[in-house]
């Protein structure tokens, strides 16, 4: 799952926009976060937005498909590729990371909830 510095810092500089972004690296992959919650994942010079049933057919309509860490496996995760077009466009980009960012703030509390 390897990233190459020139990528992230190029998917960083394109979500500048979107606010307070930051990242790290996680198992060898790149984990992207707006004001502390997690939204997304580089891997494979990729970017992966989380997704649930609010903003996935946006993905779908655009013909993305879901995050898989293991190739060889049917194991899927709940972020999908942004759409190249996505992407390039900086105040697009910024809208779909909120989107990803609320979609993660919400799955967190319903996992809390779960846990009381």
């Amino acid at each position: 799952m390897a990233v190459s510095p020139e990528y992230r810092d190029w998917v960083l500089e394109q979500l500048a926009g979107a606010g307070s972004v930051s990242g790290r690296r996680m198992f060898g992959g790149y984990s992207l976060y707006l004001d502390g919650t997690i939204f997304g994942i580089i891997a494979h010079d990729v970017v992966y937005f989380k997704v649930d049933d609010s903003n996935r057919p946006d993905f779908e309509a655009a013909g993305m498909g879901p995050f898989r860490p293991f190739e060889d496996s049917d194991v899927v995760m709940q972020y999908y590729e942004v759409p190249p077009d996505v992407l390039e466009n900086r105040e697009q980009l910024a809208e779909w990371a909120h989107h990803a960012a609320e979609v993660s703030r919400r799955a967190s509390s319903k996992r809390k909830k779960k846990r009381s």
